[in-house]
């Protein structure tokens, strides 16, 4: 049981890189003539497995298109945020002084925003682009990080193999990297996979709202926003991506919460 998130997610990853290779989609042309077919119906193409959306394209492509979207931003919005979350935190436990007392007072700021609300602004100040939204849900996603790094830094700044490199006079970054770093890997790990839940949600969200991505791309919220008005006669545009969505979440989510009772507890001992 405790494997089947792994399978979960690894067949999410072979469907979003190999999927678009074996199935062809364009998002811009439509066919109306196939428009609603139910799930299974013979269409000018061939067979629409799950069906068509109101312009007559097929579901089914969309939401193999739309698992390669949340699993690239995923992965480039986790990794960003990790990069600058890590970094700023390790730093700033360590070194403490102003640095810290900016970050704390920087960190209390953006928390007194809704992590969302920053998100939407900046999403929709500017002109939709997928590095838009890696960009806007970053701006929030690294605190979590900082948070989690400043914390094990400063337990481990007073540690005897720390103390013992500083009076052996090694460079403040070795130290950090030598001696710091490598504790924070465990619940960095454990956080990523959780941040990384709530980026694909957040993108979901925005698309839904309509200042994700652009039209030219897939996203899962766009489908389950173009199928809204038709929830009582064409239910499965809005359903079908829905539920790839929530099998995905809920499945990063128990993989979260086992890499936390592995790695977020007992670390530093």
């Amino acid at each position: 049981m405790r494997r089947i998130p792994y399978l979960v997610l690894a067949l999410y990853a072979l469907v979003g890189g190999l999927g678009p290779l074996l199935i062809e989609y364009d998002p811009v042309p439509t066919s109306l003539p196939d428009r609603l077919r139910p799930p299974g119906s013979d269409v000018s193409y061939g067979t629409a497995w799950l069906g068509t959306d109101a312009l007559g394209r097929d579901v089914l492509a969309q939401v193999v298109y739309g698992a390669r979207t949340s699993v690239i931003i995923g992965i480039c919005t986790v990794a960003l945020a990790c990069l600058i979350g890590v970094a700023v935190g390790t730093a700033a436990g360590y070194f403490r002084g102003w640095l810290d007392t900016v970050l704390a007072r920087g960190i209390d700021i953006l928390l007194a925003f809704p992590a969302i609300l920053l998100t939407i602004v900046i999403a929709g100040a500017f002109e939709r682009s997928v590095l838009l939204v890696v960009t806007a849900l970053s701006a929030t996603a690294w605190i979590s990080f900082a948070r989690v790094t400043r914390g094990i830094a400063l337990s481990l700044r007073e540690r005897p193999w720390v103390d013992a490199a500083r009076v052996l006079g090694v460079p403040r970054p070795a130290i950090l990297v030598r001696h710091i770093l490598p504790f924070t890997i465990g619940p960095v790990v454990a956080l990523a996979t959780l941040e990384f839940a709530l980026v694909v949600l957040a993108e979901a969200g925005l698309s839904f709202l309509g200042i994700g991505l652009p039209n030219s791309a897939v996203s899962w919220g766009q489908t389950i926003a173009n199928g809204k008005q038709y929830l009582e006669t064409a239910w499965w545009i809005s359903a079908l991506p829905g539920i790839a969505l929530s099998v995905l979440i809920v499945n990063i989510g128990i993989l979260g919460d086992q890499l936390t009772a592995r790695y977020g507890r007992g670390h530093l001992r």
